[in-house]
């Protein structure tokens, strides 16, 4: 009788274990990126209807998706740049001004010139050189000169403005090359260019954060730096190398912007920093580094985007748009902040406490009958026929 009681008693708990399991299984993909990516495409989801349902067919309308994803293409490849930064555990509020001087520098007369004599390329690597070149000061200052990324990126969007306007005399240029304008403002397969880029930038970036050991590192650096380092990461480097990359986005971001506006002005990217922060943290990645993911990214982009749109369809001021994306800001990072103390609290419960824990038990190693305290934290009791912690005889 009492075998069968034990038995029984047994598949009970087994069987609540299991279940219990399966629970924290589901919660745990529910908390992860997945659930999080989840969320932020119910969010667009709604977004979406509540467009159709206040501006109907305009907003459903194939030109009007474009139209978002054309203007989303720009911020959106900023994002993917700060969102490496970000979860290394920086910050770079330079990214507006660097996408203005990148801009600037390749719609100069004598770039222009040069890219008339040879090809438009020219004009291309110019903004891409002139954003890493400023990524790398951003990087070598905050690494190895110790100054907060803060400081260090805020002086950077003062520096690289005020040089955009010097260099351009506070006037817009004009873009000469007609076959940098025709490349880039053109399509394919009926998908704007500027699209495509988005798209592959955006795949390049979960690529190197996913599967590489760049990617590795950069959660580790953002993690936990001092770690990082004792586990033989090259800490200031790679800190250096992420803005160097968020400074090559700004670069490719200034030529996409330049093939949309066909100019290069000092007010390219104004408040960029903002918006691409805004588009990050929606996307889950937190401020504080060590997590984030490309595609919550690429959904924040396009839930701002999008959040945008139908709000000039329904002839709604910008200062509604601002006050709807401070509210949204304010909401995703208390919900980052909720969640994260989830899984602390989760994690806790999951820990074995001393009085269930079996080296804990009586008679085990941990225990009062083999020389151990059942109170937490307590020094370990004296063994029988000797002091505390020496040899039995």
């Amino acid at each position: 009788m009492s075998e069968s009681a034990t038995a029984t008693t047994q598949d009970v708990g087994s069987g609540s274990r299991d279940a219990g399991g399966h629970g924290s299984r589901a919660a745990d993909l529910l908390a992860g990126p997945l659930g999080r990516n989840l969320g932020l495409v119910i969010a667009l989801a709604i977004l979406c209807i509540v467009g159709v349902a206040t501006a109907g067919d305009r907003f459903a309308a194939f030109d009007n998706a474009l139209t978002i994803l054309r203007l989303a293409s720009v911020i959106g490849v900023v994002s993917v740049g700060m969102t490496f930064v970000i979860i290394g555990g920086g910050i770079d509020l330079s990214v507006g001004a660097l996408v203005a001087l990148a801009s600037v520098w390749a719609t100069t007369l004598a770039t222009q010139q040069i890219a008339q004599n040879v090809h438009w390329i020219v004009m291309v690597i110019t903004a891409i050189l002139v954003g890493a070149g400023a990524g790398l000061i951003n990087g070598v200052v905050i690494a190895y000169g110790k100054l907060v990324a803060f400081i260090a990126t805020l002086a950077m969007l003062a520096a690289a403005r005020g040089l955009a306007e010097i260099i351009s005399n506070r006037r817009t240029q004009i873009i000469q090359d007609r076959d940098f304008l025709a490349f880039f403002s053109g399509d394919v397969l009926g998908i704007p260019t500027l699209v495509i880029i988005f798209a592959l930038v955006a795949v390049a970036g979960w690529v190197l954060l996913n599967r590489t050991t760049f990617g590795r590192r950069t959660f580790a650096v953002g993690g936990n730096a001092e770690a990082a380092r004792l586990a033989g990461i090259r800490v200031q480097r790679h800190t250096v190398k992420l803005y160097v990359l968020s400074g090559v986005t700004c670069g490719i971001a200034a030529v996409m912007l330049m093939a949309r506006t066909t100019t290069g002005s000092s007010t390219h990217g104004t408040l960029y920093e903002l918006d691409a922060i805004a588009a990050v943290v929606i996307g889950g990645t937190l401020l504080l580094g060590g997590r984030g993911t490309i595609v919550g990214t690429v959904l924040g982009v396009l839930i701002f985007t999008t959040l945008g749109n139908v709000f000039t369809l329904n002839n709604l001021s910008s200062s509604a748009q601002a006050v709807a994306r401070g509210v949204i800001i304010v909401l995703a990072v208390l919900l980052q902040m909720r969640l994260a103390n989830g899984q602390t609290r989760t994690r806790s419960s999951r820990s074995p406490t001393p009085a269930t824990d079996a080296g804990s038990a009586a008679g085990g190693p941990g225990g009062p009958a083999g020389g151990g305290s059942a109170v937490p934290g307590a020094p370990a009791a004296a063994r029988p026929g000797g002091a505390a912690g020496g040899p039995t005889t």
